[in-house]
């Protein structure tokens, strides 16, 4: 996911985002621990993609307090 389509999301659909990405990434940890996933950098381009969301979060929780 680019950063751009980040930037124009909503709050309300980035924190939606946020919680199924974590889910996401929750059960492909415990599905590669009962048996080992086919592609396991799955795991890493989720950690990834659940960063690059909390880091757009704090950067507009920064900008509402700069007002």
């Amino acid at each position: 996911m680019k950063d751009t389509v980040l930037t124009e999301m909503p709050l309300n659909e980035l924190n939606d985002l946020l919680l199924s990405e974590k889910e996401r990434l929750v059960k492909l940890k415990m599905s590669h621990a009962v048996s080992p996933l086919e592609n396991p950098l799955s795991i890493k381009y989720a950690r990834k993609k659940i960063a690059r969301i909390m880091t757009e979060l704090s950067k507009r929780k920064i900008q509402l307090n700069k007002i």
